[in-house]
């Protein structure tokens, strides 16, 4: 074959090479059915670059290959997410650098005890402020190193950290204030973004990198809350054993193993992510398709309560806060299912349901905007009520361009593209917000 197809040929490979779910003799196998389908090709008549495309068409897909070879060699799975070696593809060589800032995030957590500071007590404010700063700096890291980003990327991660590390800490915040919590609430999504960040490697700009770190959030947030259920089976199992020889671990499990795992949970989390990538099929196609129903169905039946118990202003707090969450969760359930999502693929009934699902989320935040204004206007402004205003006018803005945009795409007007591009380009919007809570809210309402 001419250089540049055995060029082409390599570049092929060396992309199979990154599933865990094949190995070198795997690989070796499908290559050589790659030339097989070349070689027919061109001898119909067809160009060595038109016969390359077409052959590695036929192939199939490198998601659909290692789907399959994962189902056949399931046993291979576990053990390929385990081994680590100089041989190993990248995912599972990343499992040592994963283990080792997993241990450093576990180990920082612990360090403020040196200086007395601990979970409970006077220095509970010091953790709510800190408490991420002292552990997505390893997940940052973890990223860093992976992607090997250039120094102006580690620069900026590294300044956003110190940024926020120096505004949490120089505030005079009133212990058990408002903006205290505002500004902790707010400084994890600003330092989640700048996980971002690392995560692209600095292609930030970039629409699919924004949907690849989206469909990350998502798949990360499952793996963490797994650990999180396997730790708990864990810790409950360590007290019983050892409470049933007349030991009592609650200080240990308190103070050690639940802070220090949640920690490295948070590294591993994002490991698995990665080390599983492209072997099983991705969860979010059916977390989306479970939960889109189920959503739909409670935004509906929210509406019909509204008509039925009349305005919401006179409702409590809480109620009017559950409500924002089930919209953060509508709008995040709805990136996941456009990440997921095949983007040439034309609209069927599931985009519709989509639409269904964001115009009832319309309705609400409307409803949930109307109660707010009226809450405001009857005992006036707060840090807290300003800043679930703002952030049901940004959900607003952000559920109205995606349904326009879902509209031209399920009456054919428009592309997938328009709808993915809308929500990419706005995620900095929920960056600009959280930054304004962070740095202005509490020196506003002087930082009670």
């Amino acid at each position: 074959m001419s250089a540049p197809i055995e060029g082409r040929i390599d570049e092929w490979r060396s992309y199979l090479a990154h599933s865990p779910a094949l190995r070198p003799d795997d690989i070796a196998e499908l290559e050589g059915h790659l030339r097989d389908q070349i070689d027919g090709l061109t001898g119909s008549g067809l160009s060595p670059d038109e016969a390359f495309l077409i052959a590695v068409s036929r192939i199939g897909r490198i998601d659909e290959l290692s789907r399959e070879y994962g189902r056949e060699h399931a046993d291979r799975l576990w053990k390929q997410l385990i081994a680590v070696g100089p041989d190993e593809p990248a995912p599972r060589r990343g499992f040592a650098l994963a283990l080792g800032l997993a241990c450093g995030a576990a180990v920082a957590v612990k360090v403020p005890a040196l200086f007395g500071l601990t979970l409970t007590g006077s220095s509970a404010d010091f953790f709510l402020r800190n408490a991420l700063l002292l552990v997505l700096p390893f997940l940052a890291a973890f990223f860093l190193v992976r992607r090997r980003a250039a120094s102006p990327v580690i620069l900026t991660v590294a300044a956003a950290f110190v940024a926020a590390a120096a505004v949490m800490n120089a505030f005079p915040f009133v212990a058990g204030g408002a903006t205290q919590l505002l500004a902790a609430i707010h400084v994890g999504v600003v330092l989640w973004l700048v996980i971002g960040v690392a995560y692209t490697g600095g292609r930030w700009r970039s629409t699919t990198a924004r949907m690849d770190f989206i469909r990350f959030t998502g798949e990360w947030f499952v793996y963490v809350v797994l650990l999180g259920l396997g730790g708990g089976v864990l810790a409950g199992l360590t007290i019983g054993v050892f409470s049933a020889i007349g030991m009592d671990p609650s200080m240990f499990v308190v103070e050690w193993l639940l802070p220090c795992g949640a920690a490295g949970a948070v590294v591993i989390a994002a490991w698995l992510v990665e080390a599983k990538q492209s072997v099983i099929e991705n969860i979010a196609p059916v977390l989306t398709r479970v939960f889109t129903p189920l959503f739909t169905a409670l935004l509906v039946a929210l509406i019909v309560a509204a008509a039925i118990h009349g305005s919401f202003v006179d409702s409590g707090r809480d109620l009017l806060i559950v409500f924002d969450l089930v919209l953060l969760v509508v709008v995040a359930l709805l990136l996941y299912s456009l990440s997921a999502r095949e983007p040439l693929a034309p609209a069927g009934w599931f985009d519709r349901l989509q639409l269904l699902m964001i115009v009832a989320a319309l309705v609400v935040d409307i409803l949930v905007l109307i109660a707010m204004i009226g809450r405001v206007g009857e005992y006036g402004a707060s840090a807290n009520k300003l800043a679930s205003l703002g952030l049901n006018l940004i959900l607003f803005a952000n559920l109205a361009g995606a349904g326009w945009h879902h509209l031209r795409f399920v009456g054919h007007r428009g592309s997938f593209a328009r709808v993915e591009s809308w929500q990419t380009a706005y995620v900095p919007v929920y960056l600009g917000w959280a930054a304004l809570v962070v740095v202005v809210f509490p020196p506003v309402f002087g930082f009670v």
